[in-house]
């Protein structure tokens, strides 16, 4: 990649070993690093993912994106998955993945995530969640009503309380967070994250040299493990980025003068009866 910011990445990609079609699309171009998971069945499942990726798509091959450019870009995304035309359940789609952003001289992640697929970043050999599901699921645990370990075998896993089409008119999250050099950053469908536990992800991410054998190792474990779903995965690392002086981590859309104290992922508050899909 030209400029201050140098990457590498990997993706994969594949139907699963129980599906008869792959309904997620993805996009792996600087800057952007997104993955799709559709829903809606078959052609509207796989045509949603495409085109909420298509609508990022004019971004893809510059240096870096702007908060603003990529909001634009989802309601792009969002307008196209709304005129897909289905005979049954609306089509829609999860979205999730990084963009590289630079805000006063300094390079960012800008993380956006609408539904249950997921991001990581790996850093100083330290795994995390970035993103936070919009998952029925995810709404009990963070209500106290249902332990995390519980979460993967709850009857209501499966049900995204919002994405993008398919009915729901929330809008995605965003994190802007300090790029450093070392960082990589795992972007992935769910077909991933509910087949590999997540000390599974993190021994892959630390073992594996470079971002294409991580996302190929990544997708034969999940497919091992019984691959029940389409499976996408996308790792990039950053290799030079235009550090900040200070660490520190804004809500999207914020600016490097104005720090944020919180700095911890949080959801939105979902509603009872928002379930969307059954994906």
């Amino acid at each position: 990649m030209s400029g201050a910011v140098t990457l590498s990445w990997g993706a994969e990609s594949d139907r699963g070993l129980r599906r008869a079609a792959n309904e997620d699309s993805f996009l792996a171009e600087p800057p952007l690093f997104l993955v799709a998971d559709g829903m809606g069945g078959h052609d509207a499942g796989a045509d949603a993912s495409r085109a909420a990726i298509d609508g990022f798509r004019p971004l893809a091959g510059r240096d870096s994106v702007t908060v603003e450019e990529i909001q634009t870009a989802f309601a792009a995304a969002a307008r196209g998955v709304g005129s897909i035309e289905t005979q049954r359940s609306a089509a829609g789609t999860t979205l999730t993945g990084v963009a590289i952003c630079e805000q006063g001289g300094v390079s960012y992640w800008l993380v956006l995530n609408i539904g249950d697929s997921r991001t990581y970043r790996l850093a100083g050999g330290r795994l995390e969640q970035i993103s936070v599901d919009h998952s029925a699921v995810q709404a009990l645990v963070d209500r106290g009503d249902l332990a995390p370990e519980a979460a993967e075998t709850h009857p209501e896993r499966n049900v995204v309380t919002r994405a993008v089409g398919a009915g729901s008119t929330g809008a995605p999250d965003y994190w802007l967070l300090p790029a450093h050099a070392g960082d990589r950053v795992m972007v992935c469908s769910d077909g991933l994250s509910k087949e590999l536990g997540f000390t599974q992800i993190e021994a892959a991410l630390v073992a594996e040299a470079s971002p294409q054998a991580a996302a190929t190792r990544l997708l034969h474990e999940a497919l091992l493990q019984g691959g029940r779903d389409n499976v996408t995965v996308v790792v990039v690392d950053a290799h030079t980025v235009i550090e900040a002086d200070e660490d520190r981590t804004l809500p999207g859309g914020g600016s490097p003068d104005e720090p944020e104290e919180d700095t911890v992922p949080r959801a939105p508050r979902v509603r009872e009866g928002d379930a969307v899909a059954d994906v």
